[in-house]
């Protein structure tokens, strides 16, 4: 099975029901959009990437760094998703800590609604965490288990293990269709901070460790291969241009803020949007639409709904829900035949991707920070710490 990983700062505390129930919301749109265009297995394919979950979260409003985005995120899925899992083809098991433990009866519950092998994947869902808490030595505790499975069998492991004296947390991915064999030096990339020697274990040097571990998946139904894929986030709150690809971002910004979406054809089902939406449709777009290579600097998704801790910005609440407006009612044509809104949704990050190849960008990430600041109060913005309050009078800040 595919395995990659993410490292993030520990941050404690709870999501404001505000914000809670707008990520259900949103998640779930997202989740229904990614099944109508591709199937339930580009979910789980994307559930298994460390980046594109990285995404999901900052997309979402989570604070783009943190540990939370991973308990948060799942949490909203899993109560958007599993209401409707029968005719989604989906079911999310699992959680953190107590919710974790409930797994197996989770996956024998889905079992005897799909026929599946529950048994086979209650193993599966055990090896899983056995293998990132006890084979790989690396300081973590697991205190979070996701188990995501379709009707067809197809699963996906999000689980997250804490370190208490390094101040870190760290996310482990799994993905039931990337099994290959251990011997097959299957890492597709490793993306992260330098910090030394690690643990691979397809690599010769590690036969010890790898034959620990073909001993244990023996009693498995199939056998894990780690496919490491490895993000760590910095401690620090605040966004800077080494976490965001300013091409990417200038380009959804151009779009969103110089561009009047009259002037292209499949944009009229748009009208009535103002340019923030825009800017947020259009990320949310590519965290449905965008290929594996888009999800590099996962930090660029937090400028759709900002984070709760007011980093980059507040979370403009309004702007929210007119993304969850617009794409609910996507979704929900969609599934009557009528695409053309989903399909005007869909060309947002093609018109963005298409900007990009002749955007020059320049240091301007702390403007679009400080507008987003300034005029958070007229979108709603809010923090854990309240409200966004207007800027002191006389102070202007002109970007676009």
């Amino acid at each position: 099975m595919g395995r990659g990983y993410a490292d993030l700062p520990l941050h404690y505390g709870r999501v404001p029901r505000w914000l809670a129930e707008r990520m259900s919301s949103l998640g779930g749109a997202i989740v229904e959009a990614i099944i109508q265009e591709f199937g339930t297995s580009e979910v789980l394919k994307r559930l298994s990437d460390p980046l594109w979950f990285q995404a999901l979260g900052c997309v979402l409003g989570m604070d783009w760094h943190s540990s939370g985005i991973t308990t948060s995120v799942m949490g909203a899925l899993k109560r958007s998703i599993n209401p409707r899992s029968a005719d989604l083809g989906i079911y999310i098991c699992g959680g953190r800590g107590k919710h974790s433990l409930q797994t197996p009866v989770e996956l024998l519950s889905v079992a005897e609604k799909t026929g599946l092998d529950g048994d086979g994947l209650v193993r599966s869902s055990k090896l899983a965490a056995k293998v990132d808490n006890t084979v790989v030595q690396d300081g973590f505790q697991l205190y979070l288990h996701n188990f995501v499975v379709t009707s067809n069998g197809e699963w996906a492991v999000v689980q997250q293990g804490l370190n208490d004296q390094a101040g870190m947390a760290r996310r482990y991915h799994w993905h039931s269709s990337q099994f290959r064999s251990y011997l097959d030096e299957p890492h597709t990339g490793v993306t992260g901070v330098n910090q030394g020697l690690i643990l691979n274990l397809t690599h010769a040097d590690a036969v010890p460790t790898r034959t620990s571990i073909l001993d244990i998946s023996r009693e498995a139904p199939s056998r894990m291969l780690p496919e490491i894929r490895k993000i760590v986030m910095p401690r620090r709150h605040h966004v800077t241009e080494s976490d965001v690809n300013l091409k990417r971002l200038g380009a959804v910004l151009t779009l969103a803020h110089e561009t009047n979406p009259a002037d292209f054809e499949s944009l009229l089902l748009l009208e009535g949007l103002g340019p923030r939406t825009l800017q947020s449709l259009t990320l949310v777009s590519e965290v449905i639409y965008g290929t594996p290579s888009r999800f590099t600097d996962p930090a660029r998704f937090s400028f759709a709904h900002g984070g709760k801790d007011g980093h980059p910005f507040p979370v403009p609440l309004k702007t929210y829900d007119e993304t969850i407006a617009s794409l609910r009612e996507a979704v929900a044509k969609s599934r009557i035949g009528n695409t053309d809104q989903k399909e005007a949704i869909r060309k947002l990050s093609q018109m963005s991707l298409d900007l990009e190849r002749y955007f020059r960008p320049k240091p301007f990430l702390d403007d679009v920070i400080a507008k987003e600041r300034a005029q958070s109060h007229q979108f709603g913005g809010r923090t854990v710490s309240g409200p966004a309050t207007p800027p002191p009078a006389g102070s202007q800040l002109s970007l676009f």
